[in-house]
């Protein structure tokens, strides 16, 4: 999660966010590069006293100065494009959940087991205990497999909200009578928080999504004692 006075992203928990801190690494250090050159050569040309009064045209500089944005464009589109398509790209999964949004909680269901839906509401800030993140905790987290492929579908039962968990790269809108999904693969074990990035009323900051991860044979138990 966040820490006070964070600038960067957050850790990665999942290929998905990898790339999307590795695309935004390559695109700085190409505006970085542009940034100093066109400041140097602003700051060169109002520190000097050159002039010159008898350049009026120069083909040569202007067929330079079309092709090589143009070769800059294309190093920062391709690697976007890729990306793009690989944050749509949904396989075969091994577990599927249902997020339904509501004003203002998630309902969540199951839908490879028996009698697993159950509602997640934040817990108020004076029902805290130590160690507990304000305006993030709930009561029933989100329990996921690692290293597992899985589909989330998303929709929403009134308005529009958006389900979206930072640490995995992941954000869908959840749309009243539409299904939306989203595919991962959660690398380690952990607990990952995130928030409704749609505002859907008076208590859109009060609705907090908490995805706890857990190995295989650790989920597989949570699955049976809850079905029961």
């Amino acid at each position: 999660m966040s820490l006070w006075g964070q600038w960067g992203f957050q850790d990665a928990a999942s290929p998905l966010m990898e790339e999307l801190i590795f695309f935004h690494d390559h695109a700085m250090m190409i505006l970085i590069m542009i940034i100093s050159l066109v400041g140097y050569a602003a700051l060169s040309l109002m520190l000097n006293k050159y002039t010159c009064r008898s350049l009026v045209e120069g083909q040569e500089i202007e067929t330079i100065w079309t092709i090589i944005p143009a070769i800059i464009l294309v190093f920062l589109a391709l690697p976007s494009l890729r990306l793009l398509y690989l944050l749509d790209e949904v396989g075969d999964c091994s577990l599927t959940v249902k997020s339904i949004g509501h004003q203002w909680y998630w309902s969540y269901e199951y839908s490879d087991f028996l009698n697993i839906e159950f509602d997640s509401y934040m817990i108020p800030t004076n029902e805290l205990e130590s160690g507990d993140f304000r305006l993030l905790e709930v009561d029933h987290r989100v329990v996921l497999p690692t290293q597992t492929d899985v589909r989330v579908l998303v929709t929403s039962a009134d308005v529009i909200h958006s389900w979206t968990v930072p640490s995995l790269g992941i954000k869908a809108d959840a749309v009243p009578g539409r299904l939306n999904q989203l595919s991962f693969y959660i690398k380690y074990p952990g607990v990952f928080y995130g928030q409704c990035s749609e505002i859907c009323g008076a208590n859109h900051s009060f609705m907090p999504i908490v995805v706890e991860a857990v190995p295989l044979k650790n989920f597989m138990q949570w699955a049976v004692h809850v079905s029961e």
